[in-house]
């Protein structure tokens, strides 16, 4: 018998402590005006549980059409490409890397197509993804690499020829100068026949927008005030949660939404271990999050500026969200 391979996570980069990325974070942020932090905070294991129930809500569509855009297209990008690795940035376990991973391994793809190569700044999220997707295919090389997806992506060794995959319209958390370096970074670490795969959410009504963002159900308010509940934990800070409520807005011109957090009275948020005191008036907002809308003459001309051709852009059947398959 044929033992399965072992998963290997390997450090592309000397390892930084949490609490002090955490900590340069809160200074940064909660001391610019107007105030905000990056959305990687949303994520503890209460946080990754509320934003699977998200993607369940009806009203957020975005999981499930790229769920059902990849499920009609997985098999004919993987018989364009033939890749011999999956290279994903985040650790993916759910359906849709799952989608990809088995159209190349039905496919045959490349030597074969077993590996799986995903990039994630969390350990725990790379060890997570090994442990399930590795119980369910047991043919499945997993080499993990712990890093970030701007500085390290180019480092990554090269597997053969690659599909890289950015899902979910993650991309749309960056601002414009953040998403151009990210591209670049992108285009640095594909060679002559490597394919590049981004989902995008797409330019909609704002009524549609802005209830993905804000369900009736209020699990969007708990995801994001969660983000108060790592801060007061990981870094013993004093923070009345209760005193915020949950904000969604549509910027027209930016062409994102944006979520915050709002002071509904005088509030001081404490942090001993950084020395460090924050106080909100009544009204005040805390930016947590943006989340980018696009079209495709804007994806395609962002990919153009990082030396990157659009090859194939694929919608669902209401021009809600896109997959644009790139080439170098």
């Amino acid at each position: 018998m044929i033992s399965a391979p072992v998963p290997s996570v390997t450090q592309l980069a000397a390892p930084a402590d949490r609490c002090t990325l955490l900590g340069d974070d809160v200074r940064t942020g909660l001391t610019a005006s107007p105030k905000w932090l990056p959305p990687k905070w949303f994520y503890d294991a209460r946080g990754s549980e509320l934003f699977e129930r998200i993607t369940e809500l009806p009203e957020y569509y975005p999981t499930r059409v790229e769920t059902g855009l990849l499920t009609r297209v997985a098999g004919p990008i993987i018989d364009l490409v033939r890749p011999d690795e999956l290279v994903e940035l985040g650790s993916g376990s759910s359906t849709k890397t799952r989608l990809l991973l088995e159209a190349m391994h039905d496919r045959g793809a490349g030597h074969g197509g077993r590996r799986y190569a995903p990039v994630d700044v969390s350990e725990d999220a790379l060890a997570g993804a090994a442990a399930a997707l590795g119980a369910d295919y047991p043919w499945l090389v997993f080499d993990g690499y712990v890093g970030d997806f701007c500085a390290d992506l180019p480092g990554l060794p090269h597997g053969g020829r690659r599909l890289l995959a950015f899902l979910g319209s993650t991309i749309g958390n960056y601002a414009p100068p953040e998403r151009a370096e990210l591209l670049a970074s992108v285009a640095a670490s594909l060679a002559p026949g490597d394919r590049f795969l981004l989902g995008v959410d797409l330019v909609k009504d704002r009524r549609t927008l802005v209830a993905a963002y804000d369900d009736a159900a209020g699990v969007t308010a708990e995801f994001n005030l969660n983000m108060l509940r790592v801060l007061a934990r990981e870094l013993d800070a004093d923070i009345k949660v209760e005193a915020f409520e949950h904000v969604a807005l549509w910027d027209e011109e930016a062409a994102w939404i944006e979520m915050r957090l709002r002071a509904s009275e005088p509030v001081t948020m404490r942090f001993p271990t950084l020395s460090l005191e924050v106080d909100f008036d009544a009204g005040e907002e805390l930016r947590t999050e943006i989340s980018a809308k696009f079209t495709r003459e804007g994806v395609e001309a962002e990919l153009a500026a990082a030396g990157l051709r659009l090859e194939r852009w694929a919608t669902d059947d209401q021009d809600r969200f896109a997959l644009a398959l790139a080439t170098p």
